[in-house]
């Protein structure tokens, strides 16, 4: 029994404690490495060194963008040279991403944490703004640790792909995705929505296509029912 009790404990330890660090993003960014090779796009990597490199690049481990192979490895494997206006251009990446990140994204946080957690003190215009501002706190969460990733990056004279483009001035739900986390949207399209068939059989056959692809966005979100519901509305 004291063996079970430990397993159980283990268990526990290791389903809610000890899960790896950006797992989804570098899950997806070797899948894309495997399935490119398998598609005769990518040559193999030789160096063990630059492919462990290309799969846990520190900037951009915990929240992407998820990087393709040809777009980084050949970056990991040239020299870099000392570069001042690419140094400049971290810097300023960096700052403007801790501003949105830590001054309007954490802050519109704390405000609708505290409004969230007890409803029932506030009325209908309160928690409008709630809801108003949660959009603000995650636009500006995941958007300023984008910079911060492409900021430390471009020190170390790597270039990473941008992943927001003013997503909450887009005209329609499409432009919208095509704005937010591209990295994952561009994902989605080119190994699970093509593949699928895309737009080349037919009206009925390209929104069923669309649906699952956003199904499976909503599921890399998180692994409960209520974010595959929210990619299937989406993709509705």
């Amino acid at each position: 029994m004291l063996i079970f009790w430990g397993l159980g404990s283990l268990d526990f330890v290791h389903l809610n404690m000890l899960l790896p660090v950006g797992i989804s993003f570098y899950t997806f960014q070797s899948l894309s490495y495997t399935i490119d090779i398998y598609r005769g796009k990518f040559q193999p990597e030789n160096s063990i060194t630059d492919f462990a490199l290309f799969v846990a690049f520190f900037p951009q481990l915990v929240a992407g963008p998820i990087e393709r192979a040809a777009h980084l490895l050949p970056q990991i494997k040239r020299r870099v040279k000392w570069n001042w206006k690419r140094f400049q251009e971290g810097i300023a990446l960096i700052t403007l991403g801790m501003f949105k990140k830590v001054i309007i994204g954490d802050t519109s946080g704390r405000i609708v944490d505290h409004i969230f957690a007890q409803p029932h003190y506030y009325f209908s215009l309160e928690m409008l703004m709630a809801v108003i501002l949660f959009g603000v706190q995650i636009y500006n969460d995941f958007s300023g640790y984008s910079h911060i990733a492409r900021g430390v990056a471009r020190l170390l004279g790597i270039d990473l792909v941008i992943n927001f483009r003013q997503p909450y001035l887009s005209s329609n739900i499409g432009d919208f995705w095509r704005r937010w986390h591209i990295s994952l949207t561009s994902w989605v399209r080119d190994y699970v929505y093509i593949p699928l068939g895309g737009s080349r059989k037919g009206e009925g056959r390209t929104y069923l296509n669309t649906v699952i692809a956003m199904m499976l966005f909503g599921l890399w979100h998180g692994a409960q029912w209520t974010f595959v519901i929210y990619g299937g509305l989406h993709g509705l």
